[in-house]
């Protein structure tokens, strides 16, 4: 009895992290999500401009294939030829279709990404501000507990996520693009008709 004493004393004795550990531990922690959301902000902005270029080149081909058909008009092409355009029309949006789906798609996963680092950088940084001021009133003067007792759990850091509200935003985005594509679909086929039949 007298030797399990000792040890079980000893199991209760409480390791302490100096504070200017557990500062800089919160500082890395905001350097890192800063990085991050730097990182993430760059690779939205690189697919943003990637689907700029591909409206870019989509309005050229229906400009060019609009005017062809206006050119058309000369030769009397008959009214029967007009699934010609409406099929290349038809395969054109398609692929355009899928290159904007695509980089739609990286474009919203980097933005929830960079959502997330913006909000555990957020909750570092009022973590940090607690630290310093708890730390000026004099509290945890002889540094914090790690495996229990005073700042044990409080300055923790876990990875934050958006409530599922956020994904609203990407619907309403993806319904804009696919009304908008929908819409230029839909002029140019009745445009193919009416200058090729009328």
């Amino acid at each position: 009895m007298a030797d399990y004493e000792p040890h079980h004393h000893h199991s209760h004795h409480q390791t302490l992290i100096p504070k200017e550990t557990a500062l800089q531990a919160i500082n890395t922690i905001i350097q890192l999500h800063f990085e991050k959301t730097l990182e993430k902000k760059r690779a939205i902005d690189l697919q943003k401009k990637k689907l700029h270029k591909h409206f870019l080149l989509f309005f050229i081909f229906l400009g060019l294939t609009f005017n062809a058909q206006s050119l058309s008009q000369s030769t009397r092409l008959q009214c029967r030829h007009c699934w010609i355009p409406i099929t290349l029309l038809s395969l054109a949006h398609l692929f355009f279709y899928v290159s904007v789906a695509q980089t739609l798609r990286c474009i919203n996963g980097f933005k929830y990404q960079r959502r997330c680092h913006k909000l555990t950088l957020g909750l570092a940084t009022e973590k940090l501000r607690e630290m310093k001021i708890r730390l000026s009133n004099g509290e945890f003067g002889d540094g914090f507990a790690e495996d229990g007792g005073a700042g044990c759990g409080e300055f923790e850091i876990h990875y934050q996520e958006p409530p599922e509200s956020y994904f609203g935003k990407f619907k309403r985005n993806w319904a804009l693009h696919f009304g908008f594509l929908i819409f230029i679909y839909g002029f140019m086929v009745s445009s193919s008709v009416v200058i090729l039949c009328f």
